[in-house]
């Protein structure tokens, strides 16, 4: 099967490259996306998004599974609302389905504004080290993430980023999960509280969903238990071909 892999804020689509060499030895093939190409010249919103790539997705030969993490794996939930049928399934890792409070969304999006206005600033390394010492993405790293320094000539894209695609303009999407009749597996790590709680509250929402973990991970459950993931991984293709 073909998997398109959707990576995180301030990430890049070759942060899939290890699991990439994984899957390939079992037969499967991996499209990881430049989320940053939707975003080069202009903002893009999540609906805009999600109709560029279920449009993109109807062209294979078979409906491919969908992976994303963190920020992708909400604009993975955005595509997969769009258009369920462009799909054979999906797994959201750490991936929240919209805040459900107006206030809430006002402060993120204050928040994520401040982000983009430090990438703008263009003090790329003061920024990076600020936002990897967040709390939320402490954690060792089984497999290494890309280096964030190929990142320095996409600034205006990943600033886009966190404007176009923040939580606070992201709708609530949980009145929306019951039209996903796709197989999708929801994931976080056991370290990471706030989305393990937010993976167990919403994937009962939805008709053919299921839960595995919490992984020993904290956030970035792909790169912090690599094998652990990978497995889950192939259970939801099994499922998908049963």
């Amino acid at each position: 099967m073909k998997l398109w892999c959707l990576h995180g804020a301030v990430g890049l689509a070759a942060d899939w490259d290890d699991f990439k060499k994984r899957v390939e030895t079992k037969g499967h093939q991996v499209h990881a996306i430049d989320l940053w190409s939707y975003l080069d010249d202009a903002d893009c919103s999540f609906e805009k998004f999600a109709r560029e790539l279920c449009a993109e997705a109807r062209k294979e030969s078979m409906p491919p599974v969908l992976i994303g993490y963190s920020m992708g794996g909400r604009l993975a939930l955005h595509a997969l609302i769009e258009d369920p049928q462009a799909w054979g399934g999906a797994m959201l890792i750490s991936v929240h389905p919209g805040l459900e409070n107006e206030e809430e969304r006002i402060l993120r999006m204050v928040a994520d504004a401040e982000w983009a206005a430090k990438i703008l600033a263009g003090k790329w390394d003061s920024f990076l080290s600020e936002w990897e010492n967040q709390p939320v993405l402490q954690g060792a790293c089984k497999v290494p993430l890309t280096d964030r320094s190929n990142l320095r000539d996409r600034q205006d894209a990943v600033a886009r980023g966190f404007t176009s695609w923040s939580l606070g303009k992201q709708r609530n999407l949980r009145n929306s999960l019951q039209s996903i009749d796709r197989p999708v597996v929801w994931m976080a790590g056991k370290m990471d509280r706030k989305f393990a709680d937010l993976a167990d509250s919403v994937w009962v929402e939805m008709p053919d969903s299921y839960l595995l973990g919490p992984l020993d991970a904290g956030h970035r459950v792909p790169w912090q238990a690599p094998e652990e993931f990978l497995l889950c991984v192939e259970h939801l293709l099994d499922m998908i071909n049963r």
